[in-house]
């Protein structure tokens, strides 16, 4: 039996990238073997098994056929007589399949540290088509590693993937997963440029591919195009280290402007609503968190309106902390300026202008919550004259603080 680290981990090394987990391939060994030794079972597809001691990944080297459409449709061959070289030449890329032996040898036979070395990002054989995820994949390593190209070969080949159909086979849950991992990454619109570049964007979604090319005014947005915009809104969410959750909502912050009938461009009236609408079949799609949902949901219909928070009156900005929910949900709101701030400051030379409103808002929500709800239900019977009461002190507590005074 033979013990190889495998994969991330030695591409990470071989990068000076600090390493989280380590996956281990076993050549030579039977599953009853590595449970004899402790190892515990945990693989539902393929034998893989958790370390008695560190809790790593060891899985036995395996080879794969396609069988069906999607990620699931393989065969899989496990067994004593699958060598290292038949396990690496089924991994996605050359720099995920350099392994490392127990004396710190590089087996490399796909040659991925020279495209290491070169940042190229490279499919390892024709296999890689029989994998539709792969696509998703290869799109979140580009945001991961920001300075690496996609090699021609590759680009052309997840093109004709795209093509031939093979992202019908793509499931919500591992759609979303994978989208989830390159909006956390540092650069997350290098994912979505490499997927509009291979046409697979506009098959999972739609929604955002059709914003490239939309103008705006370029009064408000100097780099008038929608989806240069909606990009810069993320790197800016990215750049800030913000949550999954306010990286999404700036990614379909604006998706109702790739609605907006061209006679009234580059104005986008209603299109705030139109997002919404439009998040409200995305998001059951793709099977999105709830966390992720509503606050997408909350920035898309309310982003314009905090935009010109400096312009409203006490009782509307209470109104608007009333409308997001803020009183009860404080953390989600704070969440939600971060996300309008992000909007913005994603423009073309606004990435370091002042966002007050933020600062408006939250001195609004402060003001309201000082207000002792239950003294004032204590005095009342009937709860549309506690509701009333309530909100009338919010009201004249906000505007003392906002007074010309």
């Amino acid at each position: 039996m033979k013990v190889y680290c495998v994969g991330g981990a030695v591409r990470d090394e071989l990068l000076g990238l600090q390493v989280k987990d380590r996956d281990w391939v076993v050549v030579g060994a039977t599953p009853e073997e590595l449970v004899a030794q402790g190892y515990k079972p945990v693989g539902k597809d393929f034998p893989v098994f958790l370390h008695p001691e560190t809790h790593e990944e060891y899985a036995l080297a395996r080879t794969e056929r396609s069988t069906a459409r999607g990620y699931k449709g393989f065969s899989v061959y496990a067994a004593p007589d699958v060598t290292l070289e038949q396990d690496l030449i089924r991994r996605d890329l050359t720099i995920n399949a350099i392994a490392r032996d127990a004396q710190g040898q590089l087996i490399d036979p796909h040659h991925g540290l020279a495209d290491l070395q070169a940042k190229v990002l490279r499919h390892v054989s024709t296999a890689f088509i029989e994998d539709p995820v792969r696509i998703l994949r290869i799109a979140r390593f580009a945001a991961r590693f920001s300075d690496f190209s996609i090699a021609e070969e590759t680009m052309n080949l997840m093109r004709n993937m795209v093509d031939s159909g093979e992202l019908d086979a793509l499931v919500a849950e591992r759609v979303w997963q994978e989208l989830a991992t390159g909006l956390m990454e540092i650069a997350p619109s290098r994912m979505f440029e490499v997927l509009r570049y291979c046409g697979a964007l506009k098959k999972i979604l739609p929604e955002v591919d059709r914003l490239w090319g939309v103008p705006q005014p370029a009064l408000h947005h100097p780099e008038i195009d929608t989806g240069v915009h909606v990009m810069m809104v993320l790197d800016y969410a990215a750049a800030m280290q913000y949550s999954l959750p306010i990286r999404f909502a700036s990614l379909t912050h604006d998706l109702g402007k790739g609605t907006t009938p061209e006679d009234v461009l580059p104005r986008h009236i209603g299109h705030e609503e139109r997002s919404v609408n439009l998040l409200k079949h995305l998001c059951p799609r793709l099977k999105v968190p709830n966390d992720c949902r509503e606050l997408a949901l909350m920035v898309a219909k309310f982003h314009g309106k905090v935009h010109r928070a400096l312009e409203m009156r006490p009782e509307t900005l209470l109104q608007l902390i009333h409308d997001t929910d803020a009183i009860r949900q404080p953390d989600r709101f704070n969440d939600f300026l971060l996300a309008c701030e992000c909007d913005s400051r994603g423009r073309l030379g606004m990435q370091n202008k002042p966002y007050p409103q933020a600062e408006v808002l939250q001195k609004t929500l402060k003001t309201a919550l000082s207000v002792d709800a239950g003294a004032i239900a204590s005095q009342h019977k009937q709860p549309e004259k506690i509701r009333d009461a309530i909100y009338q002190a919010r009201l004249e507590a906000v505007k003392t603080i906002f007074s010309p005074d």
